[in-house]
């Protein structure tokens, strides 16, 4: 396998970025209204806002994208870091680049002082859970919620 880096994005990279964001919602069926890509694409960038974003590259092509947020938690002092969306095109899967990807969430949560990396996955997903049981707990938490 070719040599990978991961970086977060800038500005440059929506080009590289939207692919990987667009495959990651048809893998999962879903769809959103373009405003809501444009506004997440917009608060990735915005040093403000808690959330992050990092592009795994293999031969200056995008390859894998990760997204995470950091948040309040009652359960510590400092914050937690939600791994929001994680994806790597089929072609890399099993190579190691979500391993990388994952690994560089810790670092940048260790970094910015958080407690924790969470996050889910669905079920069926057997794939994600394989690599997930390698790198993390599995804490038998259900999740359950109700769009408003």
């Amino acid at each position: 396998m070719s040599s990978v880096s991961i970086r977060p994005v800038t500005a440059a990279d929506h080009a590289a970025w939207l692919p990987l964001w667009q495959a990651y919602l048809r893998f999962y069926e879903t769809t959103l209204a373009d405003e809501v890509s444009a506004s997440t694409w917009q608060r990735l960038l915005d040093p403000s806002e808690p959330t992050h974003s990092a592009l795994a590259w293999v031969e200056g092509k995008a390859v894998g994208m990760v997204n995470f947020i950091y948040h309040r938690s009652n359960w510590s002092v400092q914050n937690a870091c939600y791994l929001q969306d994680l994806y790597v095109t089929s072609e890399q899967r099993g190579l190691g680049v979500g391993r990388q990807l994952i690994e560089f969430v810790y670092a940048s949560a260790k970094q910015d002082d958080c407690a924790k990396v969470h996050w889910l996955t669905h079920e069926t997903n057997a794939t994600a859970i394989g690599l997930y049981e390698q790198v993390a707990e599995r804490p038998g938490f259900i999740q359950f919620r109700k769009g408003l």
